[in-house]
């Protein structure tokens, strides 16, 4: 196994909303046999609200502090040795401050979902405060791949079949 992590046992999958980071990661816990952890439920959990009523009643400067004080909590408990994969919030990679803390604790994977693809998930969904717009959601997801790039592993999302990621995963050098 990669000595990092042996190191700090922690998988990160990062991508943009709607690229399948909570299914993806939910599954590659499971054949991994570690806990896994899905950041934006955290925070919705810790804060009795949903990220939508964050965004609206506190802004998103408040909501990014809530998600780098989870995640280092996260992170924290992945240092001392449990094992687990986190699904990030599709902006948390995007802050330099939570990146750092991510490279430097584990192995980063980026789903890599085509635009298409995330936009059609999303129209199924009106959850996310971010696709409001639709100009913007384009945008947003250009503005974010250079960050998600920065990963150490890149999963090219072909399918919906989350099976498939997580074969990709798994099956990588980086992992073993």
């Amino acid at each position: 196994m990669n000595l990092r992590l042996k190191r700090t046992p922690g998988l990160y999958v990062v991508g943009f909303m709607a690229s399948g980071k909570s299914t993806i990661g939910r599954l590659l816990a499971h054949r991994l046999g570690w806990s896994f952890f899905d950041i934006d439920h955290e925070i919705e959990a810790a804060e009795k609200i949903t990220i939508a009523e964050i965004f609206d009643a506190r802004g998103e400067a408040e909501f990014r502090r809530i998600e780098a004080q989870i995640l280092q909590q996260h992170v924290r408990w992945i240092e001392r040795g449990r094992p687990a994969v986190l699904a990030l919030g599709g902006g948390a990679f995007a802050e330099p401050r939570n990146r750092e803390l991510v490279l430097g604790n584990g192995i980063a994977v980026w789903l890599d979902c085509p635009f298409a693809v995330v936009q059609r998930r999303v129209t199924e969904a009106s959850h996310r405060p971010l696709a409001r717009d639709p100009a913007k959601f384009a945008a947003l997801y250009q503005a974010r791949r250079e960050a998600y790039a920065q990963a150490d592993l890149h999963i090219a999302i072909e399918s919906d079949d989350p099976a498939t990621a997580v074969e990709a995963i798994l099956g990588h050098a980086i992992l073993r």
